[in-house]
Order: structure tokens, then C-alpha cells, then sequence
């Protein structure tokens, strides 16, 4: 009890409504004893997408704990790389922002061949989805601005 008030009184207890020491425990009030919850660390899974993904291809097969685990491991190790890869690109040509060209050349350097081919068409399919939802910007603005810099330069000449 008195390490209890201590601590409450140093601000280690989650009750302060920051961050604590021990953000995986938590305390919960249950009538006048307090116990400490452990929370479960969420961790990022593809496993649902790849079931979706599998059901449409096959409908009639299933997969294994350990080839799903197997396949979100690859997938998950592919995205890295594209990220990091896409990341150096930024950093090699001084952009500031990562847009969909560095990823598209990223996936262009990292997979092989015709497997390449497919990714770019299947992402431009998805940025021309997401633009035409309304909730992406369409990127015209920018092409129009970048147009009309080059007429400037042709008038300077």
C-alpha cells in the first residue's frame, strides 16, 4: 500500500493520464481492489487479406496456421524492402515527399520480371480507384503547375 501511494504520488501510475514506465499494464479499479491488467501488444498480420485473396482465386481450399504464417512472414519482408528501397530513392533524387512513382520504381528494382509488370498495373489500378473516390487528390494540380513552369522557361528564351 505504501509503495502504491509512492509511486502515485512520483506520477508512475497510468492514472496520470500520460505515459507510463509500463504502458503493457494497466490498472483496473474493481470495487476497493485494484488489479493490473496486462494488455495484449497488437501485432500487424496480413492474415485476413490473404484468406479474402485465397478465396477468390480458390474457393474450395483452405490453408495451413504455419503457411499462413509462412506467407504473411514473405509478405511483410517484401513490404519492408519495398519501403526502404522506396526511401532511398527519396533521398537519392532530394524529393521530400514518397509519392507512388518512387514506390512503383521501387517494386520495378526489387521484383523480377514479369512478376514487376503485374505489381506496377495492379497499384496504378489502385491509385486510379482511390483517386476517383474523391478521397485521394487526383494529382492534377500539380501537373498543371509543373506545366506551367516549363511554358515560363520557354518564354524566358
Amino acid at each position: 500500500r505504501e509503495r502504491e501511494r509512492e509511486r502515485e504520488r512520483r506520477g508512475e501510475m497510468a492514472d496520470t493520464g500520460g505515459e507510463s514506465s509500463g504502458p503493457s499494464k494497466v490498472p483496473e479499479v474493481t470495487g476497493l481492489q485494484t488489479e493490473v491488467v496486462t494488455k495484449r501488444k497488437r501485432t500487424m498480420s496480413y492474415a485476413a487479406y490473404i484468406y479474402k485473396v485465397l478465396k477468390q482465386v480458390h474457393p474450395d481450399i483452405g490453408i495451413s496456421q504455419k503457411a499462413m504464417s509462412i506467407v504473411n512472414s514473405m509478405i511483410m519482408d517484401i513490404f519492408e524492402r519495398i519501403a526502404c528501397e522506396a526511401g532511398r530513392l527519396v533521398r537519392y533524387n532530394k524529393g521530400g515527399v514518397l509519392t507512388s512513382r518512387e514506390i512503383q520504381t521501387a517494386v520495378r528494382l526489387l521484383l523480377p520480371g514479369e512478376l514487376a509488370k503485374h505489381a506496377v498495373s495492379e497499384g496504378m489500378k489502385a491509385v486510379c480507384k482511390y483517386n476517383a473516390s474523391g478521397r485521394g487528390g487526383d494529382g492534377q494540380q500539380n501537373d498543371k503547375n509543373e506545366d506551367d513552369d516549363e511554358d515560363d522557361e520557354d518564354d524566358d528564351e
